[in-house]
């Protein structure tokens, strides 16, 4: 596999975890106001090496890439993650 090749099948693994931190990070913006503890790029990077984690792990315990529970997880994990990360919890 040459470096292009693997440039690539690391950018088209990392996609759908990118889409849907900006989906969430935006989106939760707009829904919860900005009055978030932490700034939007922090959000997003908490969520993205989350994100990428469950991608990981959907790659390690199914042997592929690309399954329908590894993104629903991704949308559950990051999902609940926005929540919190946005003052989901205060009193």
């Amino acid at each position: 596999m040459s470096p292009i090749d693997l440039i690539g099948h690391l950018a088209n693994f990392a996609l759908p975890a990118l889409f849907v931190v900006v989906v969430l990070g935006l989106g939760g913006r707009l829904v919860m106001g900005k009055g978030a503890p932490l700034a939007l790029w922090k959000q997003m990077a908490i969520n993205f090496v989350a994100a990428l984690g469950v991608l990981a792990g959907g790659l390690a315990y199914f042997g592929r890439d690309g399954m329908m529970a590894t993104y629903a997880a991704l949308v559950l994990v990051c999902g609940t993650l926005q929540w919190l990360l946005a003052g989901g919890l205060r009193s």
